[in-house]
């Protein structure tokens, strides 16, 4: 960003102060989570835990006795204050940038769509939003993934992908396709002989995430589904933009409308924490309808789980729920998801639940992206 080069010619445009404010808010949560966010373990650990443990005979065991000793203390209420009022100013920032802009970036994807192109753009204006997801601002962006501005609007699509340049730091590369990276290399070294002939992406927003299956596996049949009209349009158009022949539809990711057995591999990127318990549980099952016999079904996740076994770990990664709008967030890392799977109609020991890094860097701290998912039985 700092550099203002555009990765692809439907990047949002920033004007000289556009970028100059978003390299602000840049380094404003660089400043946030390497600095003053250490410095509330530093006083749970030196302070807070041992004085829970004078008055307890014991450190805090629950994330709820963890939050009770430090959601009052100075350090955690500067750090909670600090990091929403960062997040509520890039939000903003980012949305003026994409509006001004709206108009030109709807026009240039049009004409994609128009002209002859790889890949292809099915809309289903009667679709129907789950409550879970049409009832609150996801992220705290007004009108979350579904706000349009006017007809044939893509503005939701462009301002998540600008947006998330931010929110990340930049450290999913310039395509923002680490999460999509990271699933090819771990699908590569699991499954070394597997090929997949067709590949879904489930709630692929700006296609960021499906792109590098359809570059590693340049013969296969690649699809895209997600419940946001703006955000498709402009998926559609970045692809064929980058050259990537992808087919997108909207639809439910509980309910996608293919037959079964239509896919080989079925991948998600940070879409479990979007979903409620009852969702998640139909998009386990609509994975294994969807699947050939030895077919993989791959979701890419926060780490929001194995790696915060710790209860103040899982404290701090409750902040999202509490103040991001991320309301599934702390259910999933307590929900039993090989129960689920098994449940969804998977074999045995299918499963795999892993912490992993491919080689693609990880998230924001540093950790690897958490992997979940399972191979259908019956292989070719």
């Amino acid at each position: 960003l700092r550099s203002r080069v555009r990765p692809h010619p439907l990047f949002p445009d920033q004007s000289a102060e556009e970028a100059s404010r978003h390299a602000f808010y840049r380094d404003l949560k660089e400043l946030v989570t390497a600095e003053v966010k250490p410095r509330i373990r530093e006083r749970y650990q030196s302070l807070l835990a041992p004085a829970h443990a004078a008055r307890k005979g014991r450190p805090p065991e629950s994330t709820a006795e963890v939050g009770a000793v430090v959601a009052p203390d100075p350090a955690w209420r500067w750090y909670s204050a600090l990091a929403r009022a960062q997040h509520e100013l890039y939000v903003d920032a980012t949305a003026e940038c994409v509006e001004r802009q709206a108009g030109a970036l709807t026009d240039r994807c049009r004409a994609l769509r128009e002209a002859d192109g790889p890949g292809s753009l099915r809309l289903d204006p009667s679709l129907q939003l789950p409550d879970y997801q049409s009832r609150v601002d996801i992220h705290c962006v007004p009108g979350g993934y579904f706000a349009e501005l006017a007809d044939d609007d893509v503005y939701a699509g462009a301002r998540y992908e600008l947006g998330i340049s931010l929110y990340t730091l930049g450290r999913h590369g310039a395509l923002n396709d680490s999460k999509g990276r990271t699933g090819v290399a771990f699908l590569r070294e699991r499954f070394p002989d597997f090929a997949p002939r067709r590949i879904l992406d489930l709630g692929c927003t700006c296609g960021n995430s499906t792109l590098p299956y359809a570059a590693a596996w340049p013969a296969a049949e690649v699809h895209g589904v997600d419940l946001s009209a703006p955000a498709l349009r402009y998926a559609h158009a970045r692809s064929r933009a980058l050259g990537q022949a992808v087919h997108y539809r909207q639809a439910d990711a509980t309910a996608t409308g293919y037959p079964d057995g239509h896919f080989d591999l079925v991948v998600s990127h940070i879409l479990m924490h979007e979903v409620s318990a009852d969702a998640l549980r139909a998009v386990l099952a609509e994975s294994h309808r969807l699947l050939a016999p030895g077919g993989v079904m791959l979701h890419v996740e926060v780490p929001v789980r194995n790696a915060l076994l710790d209860p103040f770990e899982r404290f701090m990664a409750d902040w999202d729920t509490d103040n991001n709008n991320e309301p599934f967030w702390h259910a999933l890392h307590e929900l039993d998801l090989p129960a689920l799977v098994a449940a969804a109609g998977f074999p045995p020991g299918a499963v795999f639940d892993l912490d992993y890094d491919g080689g693609a860097r990880a998230f924001i701290n540093n950790r690897p992206w958490w992997l979940f998912g399972a191979r259908r039985g019956g292989g070719r």
